[in-house]
């Protein structure tokens, strides 16, 4: 598997921040000059109006451009000339004719109106990890902001009907890895989900919640807060317009999106018949780390866990386990400004913490002096600060007055 640490690079223009208010009045839009430039370029619209067809998805969508090589062209092509294509019927080559009908001005404004961004596949911030997988979707709409950190994200899953344990599981990984500068992606859903966003804003952390409704559309409607403060603290993000309500068949296409996401997942508690099930074999598929977190052997909810550690799943039992195997994936690269990090937690370091970890770059044992002279701090804020580090085990101390990077 590539370095994904390689991947940081800018994102481009800043998310656009619409008038917010309750998703229950949609009588009143925005007006369409308050819309970004992008929101009129044709070939967006196109792109937007065929994503808006219900029955497209990402691969009927791809199998479209290759016959009709634009969006424009697909949605010009007649009904015998869409049939012609593998996949697509009577009802679809229907659809895809009459999606002139669907109001995009007011789609656009509506997503504006709630804060809600639209983020094509080509964007500068789309989220690369997502670029990889076999069908990325081309469109995605986003409440929040998308981080050069996400580009080291590790997805929790599980079931809705957790134990306490797995709950318990799934906070505390959530907060030791948000504590040690990961992502944590999940779905907003009840049970493991719900708990792992938990941890990682606890932590102070970043995660995405990839949502099967619409994004002013909260399922479960309880987790409208637990929504409002992950897409302050990171980012919501779905296929479907604002107000789209969830659909059964949406679920899977979401778990997708969640392990594509991600370096690795974590499965916490899974019955044998889970949708954590389906989202390990996505992972699987789309070759991420798949780890699981024994339970009890009478426990229904641990069997789909148990099934995965046999099928060769990494056994977790903390923080470390994952660590170790998601090292490789996290070789040193260059953040925007050019300087050199080692470890995801770099990305969330203070100034002055970064000035030691920089002066330690070479990773050779370096004595105070060295370190001092190297980062331009007074001594006093070294020794703070390395103390700081040290807890955060990203520096030890060695014999005398020397210290060392520790990732």
């Amino acid at each position: 598997m590539p370095c994904h640490a390689e991947i940081l690079a800018s994102l481009g223009r800043p998310r656009y921040n619409g008038r917010r208010k309750s998703p229950n009045r949609t009588e009143q839009v925005a007006p369409m000059s308050l819309l970004p430039d992008q929101f009129e370029d044709p070939a967006f619209r196109a792109k937007l109006r065929l994503a808006l067809v219900s029955g497209v998805g990402p691969r009927t969508s791809q199998v479209l451009l290759e016959r009709f090589g634009t969006h424009a062209g697909v949605l010009a092509a007649t009904r015998s000339e869409l049939e012609r294509v593998s996949g697509v019927g009577p009802k679809l080559s229907q659809k895809i004719t009459t999606a002139g009908e669907i109001d995009i001005d007011r789609e656009i404004s509506l997503c504006v109106d709630f804060d809600v961004d639209i983020m094509a596949l080509e964007d500068a911030r789309y989220p690369h990890l997502l670029t990889e997988i076999p069908d990325p979707p081309s469109i995605l709409f986003l409440r929040g902001d998308i981080s050069p950190a996400d580009a080291m994200s590790v997805a929790i899953v599980g079931t809705r009907h957790a134990s306490s344990y797995g709950l318990a599981q799934a906070e505390r990984f959530g907060y030791e890895l948000a504590k040690a500068g990961f992502t944590v992606v999940s779905g907003l859903a009840r049970g493991i989900d719900a708990a792992a966003h938990r941890g990682a804003l606890r932590a102070g952390g970043r995660t995405i919640a990839f949502l099967a409704s619409g994004l002013r559309s909260i399922y479960p409607p309880e987790h409208e807060t637990l929504a409002d403060e992950v897409a302050e603290q990171g980012a919501l993000l779905s296929e479907s317009p604002p107000l789209a309500k969830p659909l059964s068949g949406a679920f899977p296409q979401r778990n997708r999106l969640i392990t594509g996401m991600s370096l690795g997942v974590i499965v916490v508690e899974a019955a044998t018949r889970s949708g954590a099930l389906i989202s390990a074999r996505c992972a699987m598929e789309q070759g991420r780390e798949v780890f699981a977190i024994p339970g009890r052997i009478d426990n229904a909810n641990a069997r789909g866990c148990h099934r995965l550690l046999k099928d060769g799943a990494k056994l977790v039992e903390s923080i470390d386990d994952v660590l170790e195997e998601l090292g490789p994936l996290t070789r040193p690269a260059k953040t925007e400004d050019g300087k050199t990090i080692h470890a995801p937690i770099e990305l969330q370091l203070n100034e002055m913490e970064t000035a030691i970890m920089q002066a330690l770059a070479d990773g050779q044992p370096t004595d105070m002096d060295s370190v001092v002279s190297r980062s331009g701090l007074p001594i006093q804020n070294v020794l703070s600060t390395i103390c700081v580090l040290e807890m955060r085990r990203l520096v030890r101390r060695l014999s005398g007055v020397s210290v060392q990077r520790a990732v």
